[in-house]
């Protein structure tokens, strides 16, 4: 790791141009069955609910699962991964954007969720993505996300699946803070690995994962 504290360096473009070029092997890691921590979520939300995937990859498992239920949107910074979704989960809507530029109707989604993508944006942007977040959603509408454990400064990777990569994050108490002060209850906090095949090599790697109701 190496501090990411360059003000030359555009980050953002740095995630873009590293996953486009990862994409096929990055799509090939995943696991294919969807997260059983998804049940916190499908348990509680009618056939048809509309659902938005922020940094939804590839399409799978996670769009491809919410998808056999419900109307799901994915949105991702990466064309190349947004076109492989297209292709792997046809019956979703998927979107070529930075979330943060992303433009949606104030209570629109009934669920939002976000895996493994909310640390590739400057971690200064992520009070305003869950006030967005808290926007779209409809009164009661739920949030489900994995997030970082440790407040930590950001850094890169030289070698992310053969590419740099960016990380920036708060940690879980920041974050659980942040959410109660917008107006989300919080209705579970669990862990989850890494989200790779089992036939990957074997990582430590884990990720809190927050699940948060819309009341205010």
């Amino acid at each position: 790791m190496k501090p990411a504290d360059d003000p030359n360096t555009d980050y953002r473009a740095l995630v873009q141009r590293g996953y486009d070029r990862c994409a096929a092997e990055y799509d090939q890691a995943r696991q294919e069955e969807g997260h059983p921590e998804l049940a916190l979520l499908t348990d509680r939300l009618d056939e048809g609910a509309s659902v938005l995937d922020i940094g939804c990859g590839a399409g799978i498992p996670v769009a491809r699962t919410l998808a056999q239920r419900f109307q799901v949107t994915g949105i991702d910074l990466s064309i190349a991964m947004i076109e492989r979704a297209r292709v792997n989960v046809p019956e979703a809507a998927f979107i070529h954007s930075d979330i943060m530029g992303a433009q949606f109707p104030s209570a629109h989604f009934e669920a939002v969720v976000s895996f493994y993508a909310i640390f590739h944006l400057p971690r200064e942007e992520h009070p305003e993505l869950f006030h967005r977040i808290h926007r779209w959603l409809k009164d009661g509408g739920y949030f489900l996300a994995t997030v970082a454990d440790t407040n930590e400064a950001p850094y890169m990777e030289d070698d992310f699946f053969g590419v740099t990569m960016y990380w920036s994050n708060f940690g879980l108490k920041e974050y659980q803070q942040l959410l109660t002060e917008i107006g989300f209850r919080l209705l579970d906090i669990s862990v989850v690995g890494h989200g790779y095949r089992a036939d990957e090599e074997p990582s430590e790697e884990h990720h809190p994962l927050i699940f948060a109701q819309k009341i205010g």
